[in-house]
């Protein structure tokens, strides 16, 4: 079980390029409306789980802090003045990416949801904890170097907007996870260009949640 505070989710939708700072690091166009895609729930860890890197599939593995949201009631056509009843708490999430395969496809679901590509805690907050959800900072360490440190004011659709638009075209169901997209600091953007290898430690921490931490492991070492 990936934690005792949660149920496993029935979904996970995530946002991609949902960064101010992300987007301008990509050099890609600002869109117009949230980015949807999905990973499968068959990804999701723990903290502490490692994340296993199949390199028969994958050469780069790239980090992505985020916050994620829980839902806490069924949400169809919700509006957006109405969505924080339906929020039953904040986790953090790493959106690990295998780019290679992401790119390689044309489309984000396989690159996405390999295997222990999910990790997700390390504890789950109940939304009246957290005051402004559009305040907190995120950050990455690999190996204890801090390579993203951002926060999620720079969220181009806030929390609210993007469970409200997600609402509109899917119902969403108790303990399915929302992720928020994730800022700028990512390896596949950097120059040269980093990916996770064996034996790394990965943290993403949200302010006023916690901090996943999660080793590397390379498939069959």
């Amino acid at each position: 079980m990936w934690s005792d505070q949660f149920q496993r989710p029935g979904k996970i939708v995530a946002i991609g390029l949902n960064f101010m700072d992300h987007i301008r690091e990509a050099k890609m166009d600002v869109p117009a409306q949230p980015l949807v895609f999905t990973k499968f729930v068959s990804s999701v860890i723990g903290d502490g789980e490692e994340i296993v890197i199949d390199r028969e599939l994958t050469q780069r593995v790239d980090w992505e802090v985020e916050l994620g949201v829980v839902v806490g009631r069924p949400m169809s056509r919700v509006a957006v003045d109405d969505v924080a009843e339906h929020i039953r708490g904040y986790t953090v999430a790493n959106d690990v990416s295998a780019r290679d395969v992401q790119f390689g496809d044309g489309q984000w679901v396989r690159g996405k949801s390999l295997d222990t590509f999910c990790p997700l805690g390390p504890r789950l907050v109940p939304a009246a904890e957290i005051a402004d959800p559009q305040a907190l900072g995120l950050r990455t360490r690999v190996n204890d170097e801090t390579v993203q440190d951002s926060s999620t004011a720079e969220m181009i659709f806030g929390v609210a907007e993007l469970l409200s638009f997600c609402s509109h075209s899917f119902r969403l169901e108790p303990w399915d996870v929302v992720l928020t997209g994730t800022p700028w600091g990512c390896g596949e953007f950097m120059d040269p260009v980093r990916s996770l290898q064996h034996g790394d430690v990965v943290e993403v921490e949200v302010d006023g949640i916690g901090t996943l931490r999660n080793p590397v492991r390379e498939l069959g070492r």
